[in-house]
């Protein structure tokens, strides 16, 4: 009776190589806010729906700040919080 004895030295080696890309990170309310903050800024002058989007923009940005990326969210947050102070001085003479 022969017992036959495979040895790995017989195969050759191979070396596998996964390259994952990163996932690029979004974020989506960060991203509404700052969109709706620069409609703001052309609806604006429109007394109750410039004053809905401003306010739906700046809701929509201060969420976005607690989830990364945060650059929109913060562009949208102050964007908001000019057009906001804007409408009060104007509408308060």
């Amino acid at each position: 009776m022969e017992v036959l004895e495979t040895k790995n030295q017989d195969q050759p080696k191979q070396t596998i190589v996964i390259n994952q890309q990163p996932v690029p990170r979004s974020n989506g309310l960060g991203t509404a806010g700052f969109v709706l903050a620069l409609i703001a800024l052309f609806l604006g002058w429109v007394p109750f729906l410039g004053w809905i989007i401003w306010l739906l923009g700046l809701i929509f940005s201060a969420c976005g700040m607690f989830k990364p990326p945060r650059g929109l969210a913060i562009a949208g947050l102050v964007i908001s919080l000019i057009g906001i102070i804007l409408l009060l001085v104007v509408f308060e003479h």
